[in-house]
């Protein structure tokens, strides 16, 4: 290690140390034990430009262990990344900096995903690698390698800890994900302490089992020797590689040293002084680093450029030879999910063959394959239900090993890599994603649901199987609360259709997304296609039907129940009372209309007001009030056919009736 090196490496140390203890607030155990090894990457491996972050053909590099975010953004500054200054850093975890607490995507230039929950980044790094490897079979010729780059992701032994890494790594494997790299910061501690007390498998024997090469570095300090490794880890493109690296969480305190107190809380002025000496840093003052270290990485940024501008001079090369291949890229990478939106808009014969009696997952299915040739870059799949979900594209292929052209992508049993892997591909550009399960599962998926969400990353969920309607399978497998947990969440729409015209709303308000992560739930068994549906379900809810006048009651249903209030609604109409029905396929989309618009549907002076729905009644009492009622779910379901349970459980058109009546 030179000299600069070195004082480049302390320099990352120094950065993250400081900006901690301003904060006095965060986790400097990893930015100091990982200093090396990320200095190392940066510099001498990873092709980046520091002066256009969003360089297609960029690799990507995911700090999955998020919390150590002062790593990630000390390299960013060197490096010059969109100004990201000294006064960011001193600004670490305050309101409104471009430094949170943990990297957001699309918040500070240069963080590739959203990370923190543990085991997270190294699902969206597969995912991220998929993407890379479909896309170059699409678009790579002879000569023309534009899609030709490496996904890295940098985790501790929380990441290989946590399942999902698990769940993901073992379908990296199966994949054979060639250009797939995790950097393994082996520590040995967490939290509570030395892993021993809970951790003590061999790592690299797992992942081996799984299918990577795996390489290890002794010492965390080696640059020499992590070099090495992540150049033998390239050069395998027959295996994803796991280069175990040994370091020592808060390297250079010697008070927090290979101890757990370094993980999670600012080292203390007396610590910060010590580090200092003891890496032989001549400079008290805080966030001080010399110039020659700023012109190296200046030097290294220049560099970088290049490696675009060559790109560049081939990418126009190849435009030039193969210009279906340019309108195809642009298609991929720009607005096409916006055409294929509103060629599903414009398709008459596709909404009046929605019309028909069917399962709404069947409605769903014949949608998915009519948008597949519409957005050549949809790519997604199903934790194993695909035939259940309806989810798999007909003449698309499939996506694996020998075939990495194929766009239905099958997960396994994994529900919750699942999703990281859906965000990874919608995150690494040029891709549509969407993922499925039955609806009750979702609450694995529920995590990276979240960050779907946090990150504007407009992922569709297909969820079926969407109530008691299950019957049998009993309340294992029939879906309660979650329609509320998913409700919840900000930034993300949730439709519930009624049937065939509701379902292909749902997909359009899906495709047409630019930010905001959509779930179709959708029925298993047949509905019955319901009078007056239309493409007013875009505005998440609308009168389906109405009478003269003020009405005296609104009925509010959404999915299978809305059939059941249009019947009652009928027996209502012929005893002469004034009834409005409403469908409500999405809470969260209704909520975004204007307040003349939410007033016409739903008026104020209408007090009377009743929700079904064959789910949690919790949110709902936001649109029956305290003068209002409910026909909802208020304990878990049970094992029976689907219509003796509808019975059961009071929805029926008899019992909407008898709850009217009263109100």
């Amino acid at each position: 290690m030179s000299q600069l090196d070195t004082l480049s490496v302390n320099g990352i140390r120094i950065l993250s140390a400081d900006a901690i203890e301003k904060a006095h607030s965060g986790h400097p155990g990893l930015p100091l034990g990982c200093a090396p090894m990320a200095y190392e990457l940066w510099v001498n491996h990873l092709n980046h430009n520091p002066a256009d972050p969003n360089w297609a053909n960029r690799d990507r590099f995911i700090l999955s262990g998020g919390h150590g975010s002062m790593l990630l953004y000390s390299l960013l500054h060197l490096f010059g990344y969109d100004g990201l200054s000294k006064e960011d850093l001193m600004e670490f975890r305050q309101l409104g900096s471009k430094t949170p607490g943990h990297p957001e995507y699309g918040h500070t230039a240069g963080v590739e995903a959203t990370t923190g929950p543990l085991g997270a980044g190294m699902g969206m790094a597969v995912g991220m690698a998929i993407a890379e490897t479909h896309l170059a079979s699409v678009f790579n010729r002879d000569n023309y390698p534009v899609v030709d780059h490496y996904t890295y992701a940098l985790g501790g032994d929380g990441c290989m800890m946590e399942g999902i890494s698990s769940e993901a790594f073992s379908l990296a494997g199966t994949l054979g994900l060639g250009k797939l790299i995790i950097l393994y910061d082996s520590n040995r501690i967490s939290i509570e302490g030395d892993t021993d007390i809970t951790f003590s498998e061999d790592v690299a024997k797992r992942m081996e089992a799984f299918g990577f090469q795996t390489l290890y570095v002794e010492d965390g300090n080696d640059l020499e020797a992590i070099g090495r490794a992540i150049e033998e880890a390239k050069a395998d493109l027959s295996r994803p590689s796991f280069i175990t690296i040994r370091t020592e969480i808060g390297y250079g305190c010697p008070a927090k040293q290979g101890k757990a107190s370094a993980h999670g809380e600012p080292l203390g002025a007396e610590n910060v002084a010590a580090l200092r000496e003891k890496l032989g840093w001549e400079y008290s003052e805080a966030f001080y680093v010399p110039e020659e270290v700023y012109e190296h990485f200046h030097k290294i940024s220049l560099e970088k450029a290049e490696s675009e501008a060559a790109w560049k001079v081939m990418f126009a090369a190849y435009c030039e030879e193969y210009p279906e291949l340019e309108k195809l890229w642009n298609l991929y990478y720009e607005e096409g999910n916006h055409e294929a939106a509103k060629a599903l808009l414009q398709d008459e014969a596709l909404w009046e063959e929605m019309k028909k009696p069917d399962a709404t997952r069947n409605a769903s299915g014949k949608i998915l394959n009519r948008l597949q040739k519409l957005l050549p870059n949809l790519m997604g799949g199903s934790a194993d239900l695909g035939p259940s979900n309806k989810t798999i594209m007909n003449q698309a292929g499939d996506y694996t090993l020998g075939t990495p052209g194929g766009r239905n992508l099958h997960f396994g049993v994994r529900e919750m890599a699942m999703t990281a892997i859906g965000n990874g591909l919608m995150l690494h550009g040029g891709m549509r994603g969407y993922v499925a399960t039955f609806f009750v599962f979702s609450d694995y998926t529920k995590p990276m649901a979240r960050l779907s969400a946090l990150m504007k990353v407009p992922l569709t969920f297909v969820f079926t199987h969407d109530s008691i309607g299950v019957g049998e399978d009993g309340p294992t497998h029939e879906p309660v609360e979650q329609m509320a947990m998913f409700r919840s969440i900000p930034n993300f729409h949730v439709f519930r259709p009624c049937d065939g015209v509701e379902t292909a709303a749902a997909w359009y308000s899906a495709v047409a997304s630019d930010h905001t992560p959509t779930a179709l739930v959708l029925s298993r068994q047949n509905l019955p296609s319901v009078t007056g549906t239309s493409r007013e379900a875009l505005k998440g809810a609308y009168v389906l039907e109405d009478c003269e006048g003020l009405p005296e009651l609104i009925l509010i249903a959404s999915g299978s129940e809305v059939a059941l209030a249009a019947e009652a609604k009928a027996v209502l109409d012929k005893e002469g009372k004034k009834v409005r029905l409403v469908s409500m396929p999405s809470m969260g989309v209704f909520e975004e209309q204007t307040e003349a618009y939410k007033e016409s549907v739903l008026p104020k002076a209408v007090r009377k007001r009743l929700a079904v729905e064959a789910l949690s009644g919790f949110g709902w009492h936001r649109y029956v009030g305290l003068d209002g009622a409910l026909i909802t779910m208020d304990g878990f379901g049970s094992s029976a056919p689907a219509a003796k349970l509808f019975e059961h459980f009071g929805f029926t058109v008899d019992h909407i009736l008898e709850v009217a009546r009263s109100l």
